[in-house]
């Protein structure tokens, strides 16, 4: 029997995904046994055929089915509950979800539900179910090791301090492509522009969030969930550089840092090792066999900090009111942004017209508690309804 680790990749055309199966090319320790995509079926089919996957599954019905037309070497599963059976039936060890959107809750319920390790890049799951979906991972007893680079840095700086040590931990932006912008600058903001991001390659959906600063607001909402550190003790600053991912701040009033490059394979290997570093040279062999470069400090010269334009950037302000509301706020918020941001990139809705569109849903809908899954689902499809609501208003 093989000693590997046996590692299934829901999302893997994306650019987590693609990222992942670099990593997976340099490592002797994983064994690749199931791939997923939303509706790229084409690139699936490349990917299982490169790597020798025999099953796989598409979230698009459609795209399943062209894809199980296409390919007689292996197995399609389609729809929602095709993603859920890759994970049940996959025997895998650990699963990288790197789904984009509320799409990936279910997978990850799933996951944590079979006992499996989960290394986590849909910051979705806990936004929308947090505290449902931590608490089934400590009944299974399945790690939860998180695939970002400004968690994997907390991550890390966390790892041996005892309790009580640390006071706060900053989350670091890059500003995105208007970082400096005000809010009139914004008015006539193109969807070219907005997808143009200064330091890190994403998808679509990622970029506008990054451009918005909605990232951001998402990503306090996951430190709060994966650390257990209060909202009130989270700060997020501008770091145009990017190569200062995360900050911790001790009872003495000491601060590390953890400097890296802007390379996301780094926290991709660091979830799929189980939380440990492991050395990322050139294989030689992959399409990109670039090996990670470690910082020149003395080339940088300078590193420098901006304090966040709530202002220009209301996002932020609003995914912090949902967080401290708890309930389902944060899942509506969530749902209004996904509607929001899609019909941004379909020109049908200007940029300063998100933020607007996420504060009248939070507005419109009441916030209650969180009794299961199912009302989160539902507080997902009611948001989504009234968002798109909104978006026909403004249109």
């Amino acid at each position: 029997m093989s000693s590997r680790k046996r590692l299934l990749i829901l999302g893997s055309t994306g650019s987590i995904g693609t990222q992942a199966l670099d990593v997976c090319r340099r490592s002797g320790e994983l064994e690749l046994v199931g791939l997923s995509a939303e509706r790229s079926w084409e690139a699936l089919l490349e990917q299982a055929r490169a790597h020798g996957v025999t099953r796989i599954a598409l979230a698009d019905e459609h795209a399943a089915a062209r894809a199980a037309e296409a390919w007689t070497d292996g197995e399609v599963l389609g729809g929602a509950e095709g993603l859920v059976r890759l994970v049940i039936e996959s025997e895998a060890d650990l699963v990288l979800n790197a789904l984009v959107g509320s799409a990936g809750l279910g997978p990850t319920v799933a996951t944590l539900g079979e006992g499996i390790d989960l290394a986590l890049a849909n910051k979705e799951s806990l936004v929308v179910g947090g505290e449902l979906v931590t608490a089934l991972a400590q009944a299974t007893g399945a790690q939860i090791v998180p695939v970002d680079s400004e968690h994997t840095a907390l991550h890390q700086l966390l790892a041996g301090q005892p309790a009580g040590a640390v006071e706060r931990m900053t989350i670091t932006a890059s500003g995105g492509p208007f970082r400096g912008w005000g809010r009139d600058e914004l008015e006539d903001v193109t969807v070219k522009q907005a997808l143009a991001h200064p330091t890190w390659a994403m998808g679509g959906k990622i970029t506008i969030d990054s451009a918005t600063l909605m990232n951001k607001g998402l990503e306090i909402m996951e430190a709060h969930h994966l650390f257990g550190m209060p909202y009130e003790r989270i700060d997020v600053v501008v770091h145009p550089q990017s190569l200062v991912h995360g900050v911790i701040q001790l009872a003495d009033g000491a601060m590390i840092a953890h400097l890296g490059p802007p390379d996301m394979r780094i926290a991709i290997s660091y979830a799929l090792h189980g939380g440990e570093s492991v050395g990322l040279s050139a294989d030689g062999g992959s399409h990109d066999s670039r090996s990670v470069v470690p910082l020149d400090l003395a080339g940088i010269g300078e590193l420098t900090f901006e304090a966040v334009d709530l202002e220009a950037f209301p996002c932020l302000r609003l995914a912090g009111e949902a967080a401290r509301e708890g309930g389902t706020a944060p899942c509506v918020l969530n749902a209004a942004n996904e509607v929001a941001v899609h019909a941004f990139l379909e020109g049908r809705l200007r940029f300063v017209e998100i933020p607007a569109v996420i504060e009248r849903t939070l507005s419109g809908l009441r916030c209650e508690p969180i009794r299961s899954f199912e009302s989160l689902y539902d507080a997902d499809r009611r948001a989504r309804a009234f968002a798109g609501e909104s978006v026909a208003a403004l249109s």
